[in-house]
């Protein structure tokens, strides 16, 4: 008798993990901070677990990572590895190695921030419907409102730059796995992984996402992120 053939996720969503969050200023890296009664990570991964469009998600931390250990027995149906490298490129690349054999070849891959706790379902979803229907792949932004200078070395205004057409680059970002990983191999050194898909002459889609997806960086970014919790919960909009 032959064995049938596992099933392989379509639609996945990757969050690398294995950052200290120094910028942060805290003891604990950020994605361990607790806001509105719940660690940031489990905020993030509680939103995309309510996107019925991801099949499968997968974290990625530093293989002596000690903090992991209670989210992820709050979340039995995540993948949870310990191959982050040293830069975010790095560890997306590790996990998608890992998920190699339990995704198809032309399987979505959304690669959402740690630190981003307040993603909408509802922007997830348009942004797997819109980005479906498109040839490279895309990501959720937010249009620039402030006005933008240039400055020198010296911090002085060198020219003010229109902010027209300009995006605030957001997660999650959707590509085709077998792209993505030829783009970040290519690509090592990227800060996201739309630059890595734009490095190999593509141009991904760009999709409205909520002002209120804003990633943590700074202790204030955490006030802000906690009003936007408090007033309602990301995995139920």
């Amino acid at each position: 008798m032959t064995e049938a053939p596992s099933i392989r996720f379509g639609c996945i969503a990757i969050v690398p993990s294995g950052g200290s969050g120094s910028r942060f200023g805290a003891p604990l890296p950020k994605q361990y901070s607790v806001i509105a009664g719940r660690k940031v990570i489990d905020h993030t991964l509680a939103a995309l677990l309510a996107c019925p469009e991801i099949e499968h998600v997968v974290v990625n931390v530093q293989h002596d990572d000690a903090h992991i250990d209670d989210t992820a027995t709050k979340f039995p149906s995540v993948t949870f590895l310990r191959n982050a490298g040293a830069t975010r490129a790095e560890t997306v690349q590790n996990a998608l190695q890992a998920m190699g054999k339990r995704v198809k070849r032309d399987a979505w891959v959304l690669v959402h921030d740690a630190a981003r706790p307040c993603v909408l379902a509802s922007d997830v979803a348009r942004l797997v419907a819109r980005v479906g229907a498109h040839a490279v792949g895309g990501l959720l932004a937010s249009p620039v409102t402030d006005t933008l200078k240039r400055a020198t070395r010296e911090n002085e205004v060198a020219e003010t730059v229109p902010r027209a057409d300009m995006w605030r680059a957001q997660t999650p970002q959707m590509f085709r796995y077998e792209t993505l990983v030829h783009a970040l191999a290519c690509s090592p050194d990227v800060t996201d992984e739309a630059q890595a898909i734009e490095a190999l002459g593509m141009s991904p889609l760009i999709v409205e996402g909520s002002a209120r997806n804003i990633k943590i960086t700074q202790p204030e970014d955490a006030a802000l992120a906690a009003f936007y919790l408090s007033r309602s919960s990301p995995d139920k909009a």
